[in-house]
């Protein structure tokens, strides 16, 4: 089921939500780098802390310490598939209630990471109708399922052109369907100015 996940206001973790945190966060440190230091729990409060009041990574409390750092890793635990693995934990039947408790803060942070994860990712928030993963308002990013649905649709319109006119397309029909491909591949350039709720 397609949903904006209500908001929730930014908080330390409590010990239930790192005990559901620790598991994955642990399996992304397998990853090539740095490890996230010796109070991984701190630096993930950090992630979250810069996704869900949205402030840049420089302007980060200094108790987190310094943003470069912090961001750093974000962008390396993004291409080492922990954010989307939340996701995909969040919609699992069984996903433990901290982890639910949780939605808001991850799909912000799936947000942010949504330049490095690319289609891949807008593709993931959608088919988990996890909408407030995705950068832009759903209707204005692309769709890859309702463009290859058009695209098998025009296939099948053109193939009709070789049959007796009859059987022809209405006029204008083409165009109509090349005017949906293009609302389906979204807008080009991305903006916060119509980042969901």
């Amino acid at each position: 089921m397609c949903r904006f996940t209500p908001r929730r206001a930014w908080a330390p973790l409590s010990d239930a939500e790192w005990a559901v945190l620790a598991p994955y966060l642990a399996r992304a440190e397998g990853a090539p780098g740095r490890p996230l230091g010796t109070d991984p729990r701190r630096r993930m409060e950090a992630f979250l802390h810069a996704v869900v009041t949205d402030i840049p990574w420089r302007a980060l409390p200094a108790q987190y310490g310094r943003g470069a750092t912090v961001a750093r890793h974000f962008r390396r635990l993004a291409h080492a598939g922990l954010w989307s693995r939340l996701l995909e934990a969040l919609c699992a039947p069984r996903a433990p209630a901290a982890l639910k408790a949780m939605e808001y803060w991850l799909c912000r942070a799936a947000r942010r990471a949504m330049r490095l994860l690319r289609m891949a990712g807008i593709v993931l928030a959608r088919r988990l109708g996890l909408l407030s993963a995705l950068p832009m308002l759903p209707w204005m990013m692309p769709d890859p399922d309702l463009s290859k649905a058009l695209f098998r649709y025009a296939h099948r319109t053109l193939r009709r052109l070789h049959g007796p006119p009859a059987h022809w397309p209405r006029p204008r029909l083409l165009r109509l369907i090349g005017r949906c491909m293009a609302i389906a591949g979204g807008r080009r350039v991305w903006s916060r100015q119509f980042a969901p709720p």
